[in-house]
């Protein structure tokens, strides 16, 4: 792979790296990260393939935080990338709080507790919602530390 970002740091940056690289304080994501910059250093010059064998990353990968390093600096690089997109919640803290009370009430009759689908068409017959997957209202209740069982 062709090197188009070279890079070079500081004493400062280095010793910041090799802190992070080397006490296991820090999320895995970034020691791996911190690693591949060291090893990306001009004054230690492995390739991408060394980097990559050592580490148990793609190249792709590596270039990505070189880039990202070289256009951003050392902290952004460091750091987990933010999602693009901003997602719209369907079940709103007052949705979640009828859901919530439903899920506590009797459940219906010939149940013996209430399932996430039937919570589901539930809060959609109450309109609450006017559409629900199951998979929201198990993450709301999840939130919440309430079990159904």
């Amino acid at each position: 792979m062709k090197r188009k970002y070279v890079v070079e740091f500081n004493e400062e940056q280095r010793a910041h790296l090799e802190k992070i690289s080397s006490t296991g304080a820090y999320p895995a994501r970034q020691i791996k990260r911190a690693q591949i910059l060291l090893k990306s250093d001009q004054k230690i010059n492995w390739s991408y393939k060394q980097i990559s064998e050592a580490y148990d990353v793609s190249e792709m990968t590596i270039a990505k935080v070189r880039k990202v390093f070289m256009e951003q600096g050392l902290e952004v690089a460091l750091q987990r990338k933010k999602p693009d997109r901003e997602y719209e919640h369907i079940v709103d803290g007052e949705a979640e709080a009828h859901l919530l009370a439903i899920a506590c009430n009797e459940a219906p009759e010939g149940r013996a507790r209430w399932t996430l689908r039937l919570l589901q068409s539930e809060m959609i017959k109450r309109n609450y919602v006017d559409e629900v997957s199951h998979e929201t209202i198990r993450a709301a209740l999840k939130k919440t530390n309430l079990s159904l069982g």
